[in-house]
């Protein structure tokens, strides 16, 4: 070998969104002139800048190049050590590649963000929304969720009331809420209450909401029995007061002089009325199936204006029916993709893969549904141009859909912005989904599935960067 190197540091730290700066130092220990050119190799490489990139060196003199460390403050720089490599290439002897290898400690910091779905729930004797807790940090969340509100009004039953979230992942937490009084009558009231994600030594992030109240019965419903009630009362009132006087009118026309009580005798009955003449004139059979042949024509004639009908769109809900009527008892989803420049692409199911693979086009949005796992929650992850660290957002809403239905997310309007991903979970959270996605400029993902014991309750298909898009995906329950 004609190359001797070192790295000062051989291990270094470096906070992530921040960087920091390792040099190698190099000496040309053969007898001729070279040139050494410099490439950064490992899970490292995308964060790593080489300057200068190529250095010449004349026999027994040394030289030095920087290589600058830039993880970004996101989920994939991952806590801890992590080794890297820089590839040294000589010209003259290419054959004599040297890869000195050292450590960048990158250390750790957690960001938590939480979301209340839906942020405003109705109901009369209890409310269900959902939180959704991110963990946006490089390293594991250990957090309790707990529920309060201003005068004690609400209870609270929170399912998980701890979780576990891995970097980069997010996990779904059911609340239950119930009013301490039930309004009978009256209007809706607002009952404003707060959830607050404890971690271990760290400040509350408190996500507030609203639970409108609803009264058990209309205000209007009691306003109309209050005032059947009094006519009621003001009735009887009456009818004591004036007792109607009733008397028979049989019993007078009795007491009248004069006046016989007798059957009329029957030479004084009237006359029976005759009979029809039996020349009446009778209608014509003849005329009768003249009539009934004149329907029937008119009839045979109306069926030559009938309008053709168009076939109805075959959705993901579509073709999961008919995998539930040959499998009652089995677990299927089925989905299909809108792909841009092209629409939508057939319903597929189980597995197989929608959208396209190779040719850069994005999805825009997803048509879901399921048949045996009670239900879809999904959510379009968007491009975010605002954003400081140029990662997207869920702008939207969860959308839910029962078995058989189905779930749309995503938008198919003609400068609907690209998905970068989205989340899915079955049975509010409580099933088992999996999912492998491709995107742009890269290949598959690999298979992922949520874990609903372990406060995993959906999964992500997709990506996180405003520049790239997803493109095809498989899906599984």
């Amino acid at each position: 070998m004609s190359l001797w190197t070192s790295l000062e540091p051989a291990s270094a730290t470096v906070d992530p969104g921040g960087s920091t700066t390792v040099r190698l130092r190099l000496r040309n220990t053969g007898d001729v002139v070279d040139e050494y050119r410099f490439e950064a190799v490992g899970d490292l490489a995308p964060w790593t800048v080489v300057e200068p990139q190529v250095l010449r060196l004349y026999p027994g003199t040394t030289g030095s190049v920087d290589l600058t460390f830039a993880p970004p403050r996101t989920p994939d720089a991952t806590a801890g050590p992590n080794p890297y490599a820089v590839r040294i290439t000589p010209t003259e002897h290419p054959e004599a590649t040297t890869v000195p290898e050292g450590n960048l400690t990158i250390t750790p910091f957690t960001e938590v963000r939480a979301e209340l779905v839906p942020p405003t729930v109705k109901g009369r004797f209890r409310g269900r929304p959902k939180l959704a807790v991110d963990n946006l940090g490089n390293t594991k969340v250990t957090a309790s969720v707990s529920g309060s509100d201003n005068g004690d009004q609400l209870s609270y039953d929170v399912h998980p009331s701890n979780v576990q979230i891995e970097p980069g992942r997010a996990a779904f937490v059911r609340t239950t809420l119930k009013p301490r009084q039930i309004i009978w009558f009256g209007s809706k009231e607002d009952r404003p209450y707060t959830l607050a994600v404890q971690r271990s030594g760290g400040t509350p992030l408190d996500v507030e909401g609203t639970y409108v109240q609803r009264g058990f019965l209309p205000r209007w419903l009691a306003t109309c029995l209050g005032i059947c009630m009094a006519l009621a009362i003001t009735f009887v009132m009456l009818w004591i007061a004036y007792k109607p006087q009733v008397r028979s009118a049989a019993t007078e026309k009795l007491e009248q002089p004069g006046i016989s009580t007798l059957a009329p005798s029957p030479s004084l009955s009237p006359k029976a009325p005759k009979a029809p003449s039996s020349a009446a004139p009778s209608v014509s059979a003849a005329g009768e199936t003249k009539a009934a042949g004149g329907d029937g024509a008119g009839g045979g004639g109306g069926g030559s204006g009938e309008k053709e009908t168009k076939a109805p769109e075959r959705t993901a809900a579509t073709a999961v029916k008919e995998l539930a009527a040959q499998d009652p008892g089995g677990r299927h989803i089925c989905y299909r993709a809108f792909v841009s420049g092209t629409g939508w692409t057939d319903a597929v199911c189980d597995g197989e893969t929608a959208g396209t693979v190779g040719k850069r086009t994005p999805l825009k949005a997803v048509n879901i549904a399921v048949s045996g796992t009670k239900g879809t929650t999904s959510r379009a992850y968007l491009p975010n141009p605002g954003s400081a660290d140029g990662e997207g957002h869920y702008p939207d809403p969860f959308s839910e859909a029962a078995d058989g239905i189905d779930n749309y997310v995503g938008s198919t309007e003609k400068d609907a912005p690209n998905l970068l991903g989205f989340s899915i979970s079955v049975d509010g959270g409580a099933g088992n989904v999996c999912q492998n996605a491709h995107v742009h400029n890269d290949a598959w993902l690999g298979l992922q599935c949520d874990e609903p014991g372990a406060g995993l309750e959906f999964t992500y298909a997709g990506v996180h960067k405003n520049d790239s898009w997803i493109e095809a995906f498989q899906l599984t329950v």
